[in-house]
């Protein structure tokens, strides 16, 4: 039975420090971001989560108008062809 040794991968100096310098630039970029602080946040969530109430319960009463004005159009089609 013949079994091949899986060749060994070696990584370079170079580019160790190319990840190296790469994290280290990623981690000064992310210092400048301007994050959102808390109250932000818990406000932002709060106006989603009540548009989205808002919206589907305006979607809830549309559709219950329509259901009603189809209901009423067909009982007076009952009433006049039987």
């Amino acid at each position: 039975m013949n079994v091949k040794a899986r060749p060994t991968v070696q990584v370079s100096e170079v580019s160790k420090k190319k990840s190296f310098s790469y994290l280290s630039e990623l981690k000064e970029e992310l210092k400048k971001v301007a994050w959102t602080t808390k109250p932000e946040l818990v406000l932002c969530t709060k106006v989603v989560v009540y548009s989205t109430f808002l919206f589907g319960l305006g979607i809830y009463l549309v559709d219950l108008l329509i259901k009603g004005v189809l209901n009423g159009f067909s009982f007076f089609m009952h009433l006049i062809f039987g």
